[in-house]
């Protein structure tokens, strides 16, 4: 009774995926000869100042080249067309650099380092996980969240409670430095 089972729930799955195939390709054979309206007349141009227009609104999605606004330091920074603030991401790379990085993603804002040990204490080790949560530079564009874990007894890792300043600390040092990388592209 059991093998009857078995072959009847993978005899399910496969005719759920079999379905699931055919529904793709069905997706497939639409009609390749669509009519589109054409304009009427050309004394009606729909786009008369000739700028191209996007989904992503009057910017555009720009992923390698900025706005004038970009430029000056206004927007993301340098150009960076996604939603963070490039000196903030660079400030936090730098600031964190002593650190083994796990996963960076630029598009998100979110950098998660590994755990780090400090040679002085290795009992100890640190995480943490950046936020950049603004396109502009801002004490509130920037979260920092720190882990912390102690070598227990039998050689196991325990959680462990972070002093309450240190993110704060942690903040303040990427907002300095990301200060400083602003001001050194205005000069």
């Amino acid at each position: 009774m059991r093998f009857l089972w078995r072959h009847l729930r993978l005899g399910r799955r496969w005719a759920i995926c079999l379905a699931g195939a055919l529904a793709l390709a069905a997706c497939g054979m639409a009609d390749s000869q669509q009519n589109y309206p054409r304009s009427e007349g050309t004394g009606h141009d729909p786009n008369p100042t000739g700028e191209r227009e996007t989904i992503f609104g009057p910017g555009g999605l720009s992923l390698f080249g900025g706005s004038d606004a970009d430029k000056r330091g206004g927007g993301g920074g340098t150009g960076s067309g996604i939603g963070i603030n490039s000196f903030l991401w660079r400030a936090s790379l730098d600031t964190l650099s002593f650190m083994p990085l796990n996963s960076a993603d630029p598009f998100g804002g979110v950098i998660i380092t590994d755990w780090y040990s400090t040679p002085e204490n290795p009992r100890e080790r640190f995480k943490m996980t950046i936020y950049i949560l603004d396109r502009r530079l801002r004490a509130d564009g920037i979260k920092v969240a720190v882990f912390k874990q102690t070598l227990g007894q039998a050689r196991q890792w325990l959680s462990a409670d972070v002093a309450g300043e240190t993110a704060i600390q942690l903040e303040n040092a990427i907002l300095v430095r990301a200060r400083q990388l602003r001001l050194d592209t205005l000069e």
